[in-house]
This record gives C-alpha cells, structure tokens and sequence, in this order.
C-alpha cells in the first residue's frame, strides 16, 4: 500500500525537467513507467479472476461423468512451471546500472553548471558599476574595443557610426 502512495507523490514531470535529466534518461524512464503501469493492471486483472475450480458443477451438468473424472485428475496433478527469472533479474540490473551511471553523470554536469553559475553570479556581486570603470579597464577586458578604436584613429574616423542618429547631436556649433 505504501509503495502506491509513494508512486502517487512522485511528480515525474517535474523530475524530468528539473534534474536536467538527458534525453535517453528520460526516455528510459517513461518506458519503464510503461511497462510498470502495464504489469500492473495486468496483476489487478488476473488477481480479481477466481482461482478455483468446481468440478461438481461440471458432474451435474454433463452426462459424460469420465471427462469429468479426467479432467479432476488432471487438476490434482497439475504442477505449474517455475520459471527461471535470472536473466530478467540480470537485465533490470543491467538497466539499472546505466540508470545510475547516467544520473551520477547527470550530477556531475549540474554540479558542474551550479559552480559556474554561482562563480559568475560571486562576479556580478563583486563587479564595480559601470559609471566606475575606466577606459583602460575596459580596454583590458576587452581587447577588441581598444583595437577597433585605435583602427578608427588611423582611418581619421572621429565619430561611432550611428551615435547622431541614436542619440542627437550634442554640438554647440
């Protein structure tokens, strides 16, 4: 009882996106929740289905009283087949295995992702505002500022093309 109540309290949508679980674990899982749901409904179908026989109501109602005797022979002496259910055992293992070494990879990446984000976020905290900053800091962050403004130099170009058009000309002339 308590392993159906726990089924019920896992939100799987919410895993899936949230884990940042890869396509194949997704996959994997949603065909095992498949299958699971399937034996399932399976077991309820076959376990609500009575299990016993009455051979006295077959003697009333046929006249053939030896097919009966038979057939409650052949009952008696039923015997059902066990089933070696290694190599299913090996193969879910198998399954789980992967499922466990893709979760464990899955860890690693959002560990990996987590420390970054919160490297840059340390940055962002830390980073002076932008009013405080200076041309040679700028330059230094970023190199290609300082080349395409030196190239704007040698070429005599002394305005940003489109600065007027943003924002208006401030000349007193």
């Amino acid at each position: 009882m308590a392993s159906k109540t726990a089924v019920a309290a896992v939100d799987f949508t919410r895993i899936y996106s949230t884990l940042g679980l890869g396509k194949e674990t997704i996959a994997a899982l949603q065909a095992f929740r498949k299958r699971h749901g399937e034996a399932q409904r399976l077991h309820a179908q076959y376990a609500s289905q009575p299990t016993t026989v009455d051979i006295e109501h077959y003697r009333s109602i046929l006249k053939n009283k030896a097919i009966v005797d038979d057939a409650a022979k052949l009952l008696k002496e039923f015997k059902p087949v066990t089933y070696d259910v290694g190599a299913h055992v090996k193969a879910i293992e198998a399954f789980e295995s992967t499922a466990v070494a893709k979760a464990k990879e899955t860890v690693e990446k959002v560990d990996i992702e987590l420390k970054d984000l919160q490297a840059t976020l340390a940055n962002i905290e830390d980073a002076r505002p932008f009013e405080d900053l200076t041309v040679e800091e700028v330059g230094a962050a970023h190199p290609r500022i300082t080349e395409a403004v030196e190239n704007m130099m040698k070429k005599g170009k002394w305005t940003v093309p489109g600065y007027k058009e943003k924002f208006g000309d401030l000349s007193l002339a």
